[in-house]
């Protein structure tokens, strides 16, 4: 696990070459998933890391890196949900004890969610990111993880 200074270092250095590489399209689907790619990548902590979007009253899987996804998260229930429906970035120290939490994988043991906005301020997506250990998401996360999604 790395400590805080190392995890700001990361966050920023993750973040920088972001910022070029999303330079290169506007599409939000190839945006979506080269941050997923790279953050998953170089994140070791991150064991799935991707976006689910609102389409139709549905949250349907975009996306992703890791194991295998659930293609619709039944609404209005578990931490995406609770991210869309409170509009702000949700962290879960242990999933196993959030109420209706959806299990796509067992393995999955702390999760953090970010709200993605449009311009009129709505939430149309979020990134959902899973680790195998506990505790694993900070401040420090949330601070980096909304800088970044703000890119897409």
């Amino acid at each position: 696990m790395l400590n805080e200074e190392s995890l700001k270092r990361r966050y920023e250095r993750v973040y920088l070459q972001l910022q070029e590489l999303l330079l290169k399209t506007e599409n939000k689907t190839a945006r979506m998933a080269t941050v997923a790619a790279l953050l998953h990548h170089k994140m070791p902590q991150f064991f799935w890391t991707g976006f689910y979007i609102l389409t139709e009253g549905e949250l349907i899987v975009g996306p992703y890196q890791g194991p295998l996804a659930c293609q619709v998260l039944e609404k209005k229930k578990g931490v995406c949900w609770a991210g869309i429906l409170q509009a702000k970035t949700i962290i879960i120290p242990d999933v196993h004890k959030f109420p209706g939490h959806i299990t796509c994988d067992s393995r999955s043991n702390s999760e953090i969610v970010v709200p993605l906005f449009n311009k009129e301020k709505e939430v149309w997506a979020v990134l959902d990111v899973d680790s195998r250990k506990l505790n694993t998401f900070s401040y420090i996360d949330k601070e980096w993880l909304e800088k970044i999604v703000k890119l897409i």
